[in-house]
């Protein structure tokens, strides 16, 4: 294969997987990992790829918001593995938060009806899942509503989270590195997820392994304030061990 064709079959696996690692391009290509590095380094320099911790990621996970039914689609097996561990540890009462995003919006289909729970959520599409549902009281933060991510943002949403106190928060992120922790792509959710673990007692973060090493434009979070952080077994070793050694508890799952 020519090195043309093989810098295109990178990109299509990285648009389709959200990720692309280096031992397992080279190892798919019976290739060095030397040589892989510097196909991922020239697909940079063309501005479709960007390199992050043992791979690459697609430009428009990097740096663009992507809708729901993109956002739902991709890396779903994962999200529902992720989200399933992570109903372990939703208490059987009391109040909890579930940020907007779609690995926690699978946690919000999976609640059990039966718990006595108080949901804070600025999710629109959590708040219309869980409304009605058995002894789940939805609270929904209100404020200007995003297109793209049905999330609700800005001041009124930030007055709302300064007024409230919940048990645990259930937390979405686009990225999540030693460097420079939780970040987001567009700052107005940075400013409400930034509240939203102010609010909480104890802050999980749900994150399949695409997010893990990458950074984007606005940080709402250091490692400091993440107790548990719960990814997918495709994650990079070195950078789960790197993350523990902050003294974040890691999950894989």
């Amino acid at each position: 294969m020519y090195a043309e064709e093989r810098h295109q079959t990178i990109l299509d696996m990285a648009r389709r997987n959200g990720r692309v690692d280096v031992a397992g391009l080279a190892t798919q290509f019976d290739i060095t990992t030397e040589t892989v590095r510097r196909d991922l380094t020239a697909l940079e320099r063309r501005g479709v790829l960007r390199r992050v911790h043992g791979g690459a990621i697609p430009v428009e996970s990097a740096g663009a918001e992507l809708g729901l039914p993109v956002l739902d689609a991709a890396m779903a097996a994962e999200k529902r593995r992720i989200a399933k561990a992570a109903l372990d540890l939703v208490p059987a009462e009391g109040a909890i938060l579930l940020d907007a995003g779609s690995t926690v919006g699978e946690l919000a289909g999976i609640l059990p009806v039966e718990r006595e729970l108080t949901v804070v959520t600025n999710a629109v599409p959590v708040a219309v899942a869980l409304s009605g549902r058995g002894n789940v009281t939805v609270m929904l933060v209100g404020g200007r509503v995003k297109g793209r991510s049905l999330a609700a943002v800005d001041n009124w949403a930030l007055r709302a989270l300064g007024d409230t106190y919940v048990d645990v928060a259930f937390m979405a992120t686009d990225g999540v590195s030693v460097e420079r922790g939780l970040t987001t792509p567009d700052s107005s959710e940075a400013m409400v997820k930034r509240a939203a673990i102010a609010a909480a007692r104890r802050t999980i973060v749900l994150a399949d392994h695409t997010k893990i090493g990458n950074d984007h434009f606005a940080r709402f979070g250091d490692l400091d304030d993440v107790d548990t952080l719960i990814t997918d077994e495709g994650v990079d070793p070195g950078a789960a061990e790197e993350l523990r050694h902050t003294g974040t508890k890691v999950l894989t799952v």
